[in-house]
């Protein structure tokens, strides 16, 4: 899993509310148990017609907003089942880091697990990333983790909250998984000393 440190990018501005898992990755392309190359099925029923050609009006498409990593989003983003596949089509895409005021709560784990930084912001501070985002390839924020920072263009700064063991993870690379085998020198001790306190176990 990659580090997430500091991200500056675009900011796409997605406002909807209940962007639910099904919409972020349509269940025709849950088909694989890959990581990769979901990013073509991203809100394939907004970004696509029937015919598969790309719809010019949503914002992904748009040239302003093709590379951003960055969503900005309504309220309540991931609701719905809980597919691992919904954050790994965003980051295949190349989305990093989602701010809404709100997500769902295994929507919002399965982004820890695979690398992605959601933000939880008041619903006055979203309003001020909506708008900093409608500004097109000018919408640039910087997400900064350690400071626990986001910086628009106008030089304004909004701090979020986020738990301490969420944050460490994020910042090493980490899964839960590798958080365990850090504590390795401590386990292997443990298990020594209980093999040498009760060795008939």
């Amino acid at each position: 899993m990659q580090k997430f440190t500091r991200l500056t990018s675009v900011a796409a501005p997605l406002p909807i509310i209940n962007i639910d898992t099904d919409m972020i990755i349509p269940k025709d392309y849950l088909k694989t148990i890959k990581r990769t190359g979901l990013g073509k099925g991203l809100f394939a029923e907004m970004r696509f017609d029937e015919e598969g050609r790309e719809n010019p009006d949503f914002v992904l498409n748009q040239p302003a907003y093709s590379k951003a990593e960055i969503l900005v989003a309504g309220d309540n983003f991931g609701c719905g089942s809980s597919r691992e596949h919904a954050p790994w089509a965003l980051l295949d895409f190349g989305i990093k880091c989602v701010i809404s005021t709100s997500f769902a709560d295994i929507f919002y784990n399965n982004c820890f697990k695979n690398g992605i930084l959601p933000v939880q912001v008041s619903e006055e501070e979203l309003e001020k990333l909506m708008d900093d985002a409608k500004r097109g390839a000018n919408a640039t924020l910087t997400v900064d983790l350690e400071a626990q920072t986001i910086s628009g263009p106008d030089g304004g700064t909004i701090r979020f909250d986020i738990d301490p063991d969420r944050k460490h993870r994020l910042l090493n690379g980490i899964d839960d998984i590798g958080e365990t085998l850090e504590k390795a020198p401590s386990i292997d001790a443990f298990e020594a000393q209980v093999k040498e306190q009760r060795p008939w176990v």
